[in-house]
């Protein structure tokens, strides 16, 4: 009886250790360590073969064969989803895997900055970092369901991205991408900047338009809310804008140096030389910095502006039209030296 007992334990270890030995293998693969450093996956097709998805590590794995059996045996071969993936140094097969097949981006640091003038602009700039192109993009953000899911019209959607820094995933559709700015131009403008947009008596989308024409005059941060207040002072008297960005807007023109009688006659609704009050939309995406401005606009009695004939990008104020006339001549004779016309 004891011998029969004996003889069933040692049966039963050997299958064991058999089952072991086979399942050691297995168990090492999966859970090697397996990316020699850091790298980063773009994959834009999701029906991927198995040794396309190897020669997208280009060498960054330290046993290909180890990480194809794993992928194999979890069927990742044309299941893989699209997406940016990083993989750590030391990142073991099967987090690899699991990663791939059931989509677990990375999210990246998307910066919105600069002038971004326009919606080809802006499809431009994400069709270069994000997996959808540039004409994806263009195609959404022009079309008019679009404007009308998000409660706004074409001159105004641009309003919609405030430019900063955003943790976004790369395989974004437009939708996507449109459906989270939204989300951040909601939280930017909640609370404090609705009240002071509310005291204005503007809504974000004309704080947004106004601060993108104080954007385009100055480069020179502290004097954007001397700037603004200018503006806000020609609305509350009636006065027109007669701002130059909106001239070079309206023709199209944003590298014209020097606005002459010609161009103010360009019948758009955008020339402000023309037409009283603001402009349909936003003639760029205003930084927050220009929003901030027009909000936070300093009070004052000018009505005029021009740049310095410095020549150093800061500008020069006056509260009547004869001493703006004073400061213009100086400013065209400065420009006029350098040759520019």
């Amino acid at each position: 009886m004891k011998s029969g007992k004996k003889r069933i334990l040692y049966v039963a270890a050997a299958v064991i250790a058999i089952a072991a030995a086979a399942i050691a293998p297995s168990y090492l693969d999966r859970h090697k360590a397996n990316v020699s450093a850091d790298i980063v996956l773009y994959v834009k097709d999701s029906t991927s073969t198995l040794p396309e998805i190897c020669s997208m590590f280009a060498g960054g794995l330290k046993n290909q064969n180890s990480f194809a059996r794993v992928a194999k045996r979890n069927n990742l071969e044309g299941n893989i989803k699209t997406g940016r993936y990083l993989f750590g140094k030391g990142s073991s097969n099967i987090e690899i895997v699991r990663a791939l097949k059931f989509g677990w981006e990375t999210p990246f640091n998307l910066t919105l900055s600069g002038n971004i003038r326009g919606l080809e602009k802006l499809s431009s700039i994400l069709g270069k970092k994000m997996l959808y192109d540039s004409a994806a993009f263009s195609r959404y953000f022009n079309s008019p369901s679009t404007w009308e899911k998000f409660g706004t019209d074409k001159a105004n959607f641009i309003s919609l991205f405030i430019p900063n820094t955003y943790q976004v995933y790369w395989s974004y559709t437009p939708e996507e991408f449109t459906e989270r700015m939204k989300k951040e131009y909601d939280r930017f403008w909640s609370g404090e900047r609705d009240a002071k947009a509310k005291a204005l008596g503007l809504t974000r989308e004309e704080v947004s338009t106004l601060a993108s024409i104080v954007c385009e005059e100055s480069n020179h941060l502290p004097e954007l809310p001397t700037i603004a207040g200018v503006y806000i002072n020609r609305l509350r008297t009636g006065m027109k804008l007669d701002a130059d960005p909106t001239v070079k807007f309206a023709l199209g023109d944003p590298s014209l140096k020097r606005i002459l009688y010609r161009h103010l006659t360009v019948d758009s609704p955008y020339n402000t030389y023309k037409y009283a009050g603001l402009p349909p939309g936003p003639i760029t995406i205003p930084q927050i910095s220009g929003i901030d401005a027009v909000l936070n606009y300093q009070k004052h009695n000018y009505y005029y502006f021009c740049a310095s004939d410095k020549l150093d990008g800061t500008h020069k104020f006056a509260e009547s039209s004869d001493r703006h006339n004073a400061n213009a001549r100086k400013y065209q004779n400065a420009i006029s030296r350098l040759g520019i016309r």
